[in-house]
C-alpha cells in the first residue's frame, strides 16, 4: 500500500528588512480610510478597537503598500538635505560645545527602577547626513492613556511630532501598525530610522519603556513583532556553534560507527529474503533477479499487514498489489502469524453531569458491549511447502489467489556496496585518533550546580540526579561530551535558560495567532475566527473562538459550577508546517536549541532525521507547538495533561511562555466540594478498592517540594522500568478515567494507547507495588527538556503553558527506536501510534550514505 503526501508550499512571503520598510500611501484615499470606524475582528481586543478609534487612525496598511517604491526613495533622499537646512537654521546662533553636551547628556540616561520612575523622557531624533536634532519633554506616568496622551507636558511632543512629519511627510509612520496620524512616534536613535507609537509599545512590547525604545528599537534588538517581521525568516542566525573541519569528521565518523550496525542487519535480512528466493526459484542467490517497484520519492510504501515502511525488498502480489514486508513474511514461514483485531473505543458519553461525579443521564446511559471475539473465527494464513506465500485471504485485504513476487525499490545491490564502503572507511580511519574525550564530573561537588534531583530510588542508586546544564556552558565541547554520556544512559537532559540565547521574540499567544493570520489568504484567515482545542475533562474536541481561547489562557475560564475548564492546542498550527506558517517564530526556537549537533532538525550533524535527501518524503519531526491552560493544585478529573506516551524518536521541548490564573476564594470552594463528589463517585463505581484522599498527598514521598515558580510538572520513567510500569497499569487500569471520563475497561498497550495520566497517588502505590518511581521535576520558563526515545513519559501543566517542541534521531537510540517500530506494528489494526511514521530503516540507509559523502569533502584537508 502506498501513501502520497503533497508537500504544501508557504503562503506568506517572506520579506527582509533593508532599512525603512514603509512607503506613502495615496493621501486621498488615506483621508477617506482613517473616516471609516475599524470593525471587530478574531485578532483585535476590545480595547485595541477602542484605541485606534480614539484617535482616528487608518486602517491597516497592506505589507505590499509598506514597501518603498523609487519614488519614495527618492522623496527621502530630498527629504533628507531639506531636514539638514532646517537642521542647521535651528541651530543657527548656538555653541558647537552646547549641542556636544546635549549628546553626552543623552548618553547618559539611565533607565530607572519602577519606584523611582516619576518622569520619563522622550527624544525625537530627525535623521541627516551629518546633523542629530534633539527634542524632549518630561511627563507623569498619570498624564498617560492607552491610546493618545492628551496632557499639556506633551506639547513639546506635539511639537516635535509635527516636525517629524513636515520632515517625513507620510512616511513619518509606525514601524509597528503603519498608522502615523495622530499618534506619538518614538524613533530610534541606533538605526535612526524606524519609529513605534505609543499604543504599539504599551500593547506588543509592554516590557520595553519609551526609552528603551529610544536607546534601541524592537527591530534593532531582533525581537519586533511586526506583521512583515513574524512572516520573515533568516533575520537572525540559528546556528550557535561553528564546528571545526576535525569536529565534524569526528561527528561523521561515530555517526557511521553507531549506524554500522544496523545497517549490517538490515542487509542480512534481505541477503536471508533473497536465499529463500532463490530455493523457490531452484537457482544460485547470485542469479535471482529481482524486479523494481516503481515508485517516487513521495510516496511511502508500507505493509498492507502491520503497516511497517518498507525501505527496499518486499513481496507483492501481481494482481492486486498486496504488499507484505520481509518481518511479516518471516513471521508467517515461522507460523508466527498473528491476525491485528481492529481496536474499537469503548468510551460512552454518558452526559456532562456524569462527568461532574453525579448520575448519568437517562439519554446517555447506554453502557458499551465489547464485541465478543469468540464468535469472530481466527483466519490462517501459511506459506507453502517450498516457502513462497500466496497472496493474502479476501478478509485480510488480499486476493488469496497469486503467489507474491519479490520486488525490490533501490537499486540492486546499493545497501550491500553501502555497507562495504563504510566498513571500509571506519578500518581507514583508525589512524586518525580523536583526542576527544571526557569523564563524567557529576559527582564531584564543584559540578552539583549542574545536577537537578529527580528521584529517591534506593538500593544505592546513581540515577536521582539528572544533568541540567545552564545553556551557555552547552557551547563547549565538553559539555557535549558530557551531554552524550548521560545521553547514551538514557537519562533525560534539562538544559535551563535557553531562552537567554535569543533576541527574545514575543512567544504571547495572541502575538503568534495574529501572524499565522496575516501569513494565509484572506478566505482562510475568515475561517481561522475558530479553534478546535481539547477539553481536559471529556478528552474530546470543542469549537471556540479563538479570541476566547487565548482570553481563557490568561485570565482562566470555568463551567457553570465553577469547576476550572481546562483546554489545550496540541500540534499547532495543524494546517502546514510550522516553518512555513511561523518563520520567525521557527528561527527564534531553532537558536534557542541546546546541543544543536542534535536537536536542530535543519544542520544537525548528529540528527539522523536530518541526513533525508530534498526531494524524499519526510517525517513531520515538528517543531510544533503547544498551547494549554493549567492549574497548580492537581484536580485529579479534567487537569490539564498530556497522558503518559512513549515517543518513537527522541525530543526536546521548550517552555516559551507562561501565565498564571488565580482562582477565587468561591472557586476554591466549589473545587474542593465537587472533588468530595467525585471522589464518592470513584468509590461507588469500585466497591472493592478505596480510592485516597488527594489532599494527603500535597507533597510526593520523594522528600523535596515542587518549586513554586515551576510552570510544568514532568514525569519520565525509566526503560528499565517500562515492564514494571505496564504490569501496574494493567492491574489497576479501571482506576483510571480517559473520554468523557469513563473508566478505562479495555487495554490494547497500557503506555501507547495514551490513556493514562498517574496522579500523585498512583505513583505512591506504584512505588509501594513494585519499587519503582520516575524522574519528576518542574519546568521552568525557559527550560529545554531532552526526552530520550523509549522513556515513558507525561506532564501536567501547573500554569497556562505555551511549549515548543521538535522531534530528533540520534545515534545512541536507533536501536530504541527500532524497538518501538516493532511494538507498534504489532499493534490492533486503526489504533492512532500503529503507522510507522518515522521510517527510522530509510533514515538509517541515507544517513550513512550522506555521512561518507561529507566525509569525501573533508578528507582532502585533513589528510
Amino acid at each position: 500500500m502506498r501513501k502520497r503526501e503533497a508537500v504544501v508550499a508557504a503562503n506568506g512571503v517572506n520579506l527582509k528588512h533593508n532599512g525603512l520598510m514603509e512607503s506613502k500611501p495615496e493621501q486621498d484615499s488615506w483621508r477617506q480610510e482613517k473616516k471609516k470606524p475599524v470593525e471587530p475582528t478574531s485578532l483585535s481586543s476590545g480595547s485595541e478597537i477602542e484605541e485606534e478609534n480614539s484617535v482616528g487612525s487608518p486602517k491597516r496598511v497592506s505589507n505590499r503598500k509598506r514597501k518603498r517604491s523609487i519614488a519614495d526613495e527618492a522623496k527621502v533622499g530630498k527629504t533628507k538635505s531639506s531636514r539638514k537646512k532646517k537642521a542647521a537654521e535651528k541651530r543657527n546662533g548656538d555653541d558647537e560645545k552646547k549641542c556636544e553636551e546635549k549628546l553626552k547628556q543623552r548618553s547618559s540616561v539611565k533607565r530607572r527602577g519602577k519606584e523611582e520612575e516619576k518622569l520619563e523622557q522622550s527624544i525625537y531624533v530627525l535623521e541627516n547626513e551629518t546633523d542629530v536634532v534633539y527634542g524632549s519633554c518630561s511627563h507623569s506616568d498619570s498624564d498617560l492613556s492607552d491610546s493618545n496622551p492628551k496632557n499639556g507636558n506633551f506639547n513639546d511632543c506635539r511639537s516635535m511630532t509635527r516636525s517629524l512629519r513636515a520632515d517625513l511627510g507620510d512616511l513619518a509612520i509606525c514601524h509597528q501598525c503603519s498608522k502615523g496620524e495622530r499618534r506619538y512616534l518614538f524613533i530610534c536613535t541606533f538605526c535612526e530610522e524606524r519609529m513605534y507609537c505609543f499604543p504599539c509599545i504599551k500593547k506588543w512590547y509592554p516590557h520595553l519603556s519609551q526609552d528603551d525604545i529610544v536607546e534601541k528599537c524592537p527591530f534593532c534588538r531582533g525581537n519586533c513583532n511586526c506583521c512583515i517581521c513574524l512572516q520573515s525568516s533568516g533575520l537572525i542566525e540559528t546556528s550557535k556553534r561553528k564546528l571545526s573541519n576535525f569536529e565534524r569528521f569526528h561527528h561523521l565518523r561515530y555517526l557511521i560507527g553507531s549506524m554500522l550496525p544496523f545497517l549490517k542487519k538490515l542487509c542480512n535480512a534481505q541477503d536471508q529474503e533473497i536465499k529463500t528466493e532463490a530455493e523457490i526459484q531452484g537457482l544460485m542467490a547470485s542469479q535471482v533477479d529481482i524486479s523494481e517497484t516503481l515508485c517516487s520519492t513521495e510516496e511511502r510504501v508500507f505493509c498492507n499487514h502491520c503497516a511497517t515502511s518498507i525501505v527496499d525488498l518486499h513481496r507483492s502480489c501481481p494482481k492486486c498489489s498486496y504488499e507484505l514486508c520481509l518481518n511479516c513474511c518471516q513471521e508467517i514461514r515461522g507460523g508466527r502469524f498473528s491476525e491485528r483485531q481492529e481496536s474499537k473505543s469503548e468510551f460512552v458519553n454518558r452526559g456532562s453531569r456524569y462527568m461532574h461525579g453525579e448520575d448519568a443521564e437517562m439519554s446517555s446511559s447506554s453502557s458499551f458491549v465489547p464485541e465478543d471475539e469468540a464468535d469472530n473465527p481466527s483466519i490462517k494464513w501459511t506459506a507453502n511447502e517450498n516457502g513462497s506465500i500466496t497472496c493474502a485471504p479476501k478478509e485480510l485485504g488480499g486476493c488469496g489467489d497469486c503467489v507474491l513476487e519479490l520486488r525490490r525499490i533501490l537499486p540492486f545491490t546499493w545497501m550491500s556496496d553501502l555497507e562495504q564502503k563504510a566498513e571500509k572507511f571506519l578500518a581507514a580511519s583508525c589512524s586518525i585518533n580523536p583526542t576527544m574525550s571526557s569523564s563524567c564530573r557529576c559527582s564531584s561537588d564543584s559540578q552539583m550546580s549542574m545536577m537537578r534531583k529527580a528521584a529517591s530510588r534506593r538500593n544505592g542508586s546513581s540515577d536521582n540526579y539528572l544533568y541540567c546544564p545552564d545553556s551557555f556552558d552547552v557551547l563547549k565541547q565538553d559539555e557535549l561530551l558530557h551531554f552524550q554520556e548521560h545521553w547514551s544512559k538514557g537519562e533525560p537532559v534539562i538544559v535551563r535558560n535557553a531562552l537567554n540565547n535569543t533576541p527574545g521574540l514575543s512567544w504571547e499567544p495572541m502575538v503568534m495567532w495574529r501572524a499565522l493570520c496575516e501569513n494565509v489568504d484572506p478566505e482562510t484567515s475568515s475561517k481561522m475566527s475558530d479553534v478546535k482545542a481539547i477539553d481536559c475533562l471529556a478528552n474530546c474536541e470543542v469549537k471556540i473562538k479563538a479570541r476566547d481561547f487565548f482570553e481563557g489562557y490568561s485570565k482562566g475560564r470555568t463551567y457553570r459550577n465553577l469547576w476550572p475548564e481546562m483546554l489545550k492546542l496540541k500540534d499547532w498550527p495543524p494546517s502546514d508546517k510550522f516553518e512555513n506558517l511561523l518563520p520567525r517564530h521557527c528561527d527564534e526556537f531553532i537558536s534557542a536549541l541546546p546541543f544543536q549537533e542534535y536537536s536542530d532538525p535543519r544542520s544537525g550533524i548528529l540528527n539522523i532525521a536530518s541526513k533525508l535527501p530534498e526531494g524524499h518524503l519526510k517525517p513531520d519531526l515538528g517543531p510544533k507547538t503547544y498551547i494549554a491552560y493549567g492549574n497548580s493544585d492537581e484536580l485529579g478529573r479534567g487537569d490539564s495533561v498530556t497522558k503518559l506516551h512513549c515517543d518513537m524518536s527522541d525530543a526536546v521541548n521548550i517552555l516559551m511562555h507562561t501565565a498564571e490564573v488565580t482562582l477565587t476564594k468561591e472557586q476554591l470552594s466549589a473545587i474542593e466540594a465537587l472533588k468530595q463528589r467525585h471522589k464518592q463517585q470513584n468509590e461507588k463505581e469500585l466497591q472493592d478498592q478505596t480510592c485516597l484522599n488527594r489532599e494527603e498527598f500535597v507533597d510526593d514521598e520523594n522528600g523535596f517540594h515542587h518549586d513554586e515558580t515551576g510552570s510544568a510538572l514532568w514525569d519520565i520513567f525509566r526503560r528499565e522500568d517500562v515492564p514494571k510500569l505496564e504490569e501496574y497499569l494493567r492491574k489497576h487500569c479501571k482506576e483510571f478515567r480517559h473520554t468523557y471520563c469513563s473508566p478505562v475497561t479495555k487495554v490494547d498497550h497500557p503506555i501507547h494507547d495514551q490513556s493514562f495520566f498517574l496522579t500523585v497517588e498512583h505513583k505512591r502505590k506504584l512505588k509501594a507495588e513494585f519499587g519503582i518511581e520516575p524522574w519528576t521535576f518542574v519546568q521552568k520558563l525557559g527550560e529545554a527538556v531532552f526526552i530520550p526515545a523509549g522513556c515513558p513519559h507525561q506532564v501536567r501543566n501547573l500554569k497556562s503553558c505555551t511549549k515548543v517542541a521538535v522531534d530528533f534521531v540520534s545515534p545512541e537510540n536507533i536501536h530504541e527506536c527500532l524497538r518501538l517500530t516493532e511494538e507498534f506494528r504489532q499493534l490492533p489494526k486503526k489504533h492512532k501510534a500503529r503507522e510507522d511514521k518515522l521510517e527510522i530503516k530509510k533514515m538509517v540507509i541515507y544517513a550513512v550514505e550522506q555521512a561518507l559523502k561529507e566525509l569525501e569533502t573533508l578528507l582532502p584537508d585533513l589528510s
